[in-house]
């Protein structure tokens, strides 16, 4: 599976639970997280990863989410929608 694929399902599973979630482009800032997101006043930064390819996240992406959790988020890197839905607890 494609990395915009897992990225289309996890969408569709956070607005589902009626999660605020915005698509980082690209090109707006290197290393920020793929998807933010508000769900029941938490603040949540995914960084998506195709399926297997978690050992290539960047350095610039493992700062990123550290200064999130740093502020009181909570920042995951994942590679499946299962991971992401353990974190509801479904």
């Amino acid at each position: 599976m494609k990395e915009s694929t897992l990225q289309s399902k996890v969408i569709k599973y956070l607005e589902e639970k009626g999660a605020y979630v915005v698509k980082v482009i690209a090109a707006s800032k290197s290393g920020v997280p793929d998807l933010l997101v508000c769900y029941q006043g938490k603040f949540l930064a995914l960084e998506l990863k195709a399926p297997g390819r978690l050992s290539e996240t960047k350095p610039l992406q493992i700062y990123n989410r550290n200064r999130v959790v740093k502020s009181g988020g909570t920042a995951i890197i994942v590679d499946s929608l299962e991971t992401v839905k353990g974190l509801f607890n479904d």
